[in-house]
Parts: structure tokens; sequence; C-alpha cells
């Protein structure tokens, strides 16, 4: 198989999306998995960190508004709530918000298993592969 470019790579479409009917709010909503950069930016609003620059406690505030609203998207694919409209999303009905948040956390890979066969199915390079002298 032939190595990709860096073109090729991110020309890819690879993250997943899933419509996902909502009767409570009358209709059907479009979820996409996060990119890696809004991965890493959801992580992080749930750690707070200390004066040391060290983790203290984790920020479990809106944690389910924060995840959805990250992958809540419209037709277009643009997010329906920014990071600054999280607390609207956060009031509305919290199975629904769960719910809702376990399809994001599969569609972006969050979900404990997910991780775990992440970490499982990496394999060392070859040793005889190597480029270097």
């Amino acid at each position: 198989m032939a190595l990709l470019s860096k073109d090729q790579i991110t020309a890819a479409d690879d993250r997943k999306w899933e419509d996902v009917p909502v009767p409570e709010w009358g209709g059907t909503v479009r979820l996409l998995g996060m990119s890696g950069t809004e991965r890493n930016a959801y992580q992080s609003s749930l750690v707070v960190l200390g004066h040391d620059g060290k983790p203290q406690r984790m920020n479990m505030a809106d944690q389910l508004a924060k995840l959805v609203a990250k992958c809540l998207v419209g037709e277009d694919y643009e997010r329906l709530f920014t990071d600054k409209e999280v607390k609207a999303l956060g009031a509305k009905n919290g199975a629904v918000l769960e719910r809702l948040g376990k399809i994001a956390q599969r569609l972006s890979g969050l979900r404990k298993e997910d991780m775990e066969d992440a970490e499982g199915k990496s394999e060392p390079t070859p040793s005889d592969a190597s480029t270097t002298g």
C-alpha cells in the first residue's frame, strides 16, 4: 500500500456523523464527531489547573452540554451552538443530553472502550524498516 501524502491526508473526509431523532425536541439533529483540535479543547475544558500548572480537579459543570455543543451541527456541518452558548443547551432535558452525549462520545472516539481499542491496536514499527543509518 502506498504512503499517503499530506494533501491526501488533509483532503480525506474522515469524520463520522449521525442523524439522531429527538422526539422531545420535535425532530432530528445531526451529530458530527469532533476533530482532534475540538476533542483536545473539550478534554482541556474538563480539567482545572492549579497555580503550579498541575491538574487539581475535574470541572464537570455542563460537561454533557459542552460535549453535545461541540458535535451538534446543521446540514452544512457547522456547529449550531458556540462554546459561549453551552449554558442554553445545558438547560435542556438531561436525559436527551445524555443520549446525545453517548453518541457524540462514540463518534469522537471518547468512550473508554474506544481508547482501549486504540491502545491495543498500536503496533511497533518493524526495526528492519528503519530509514536511519
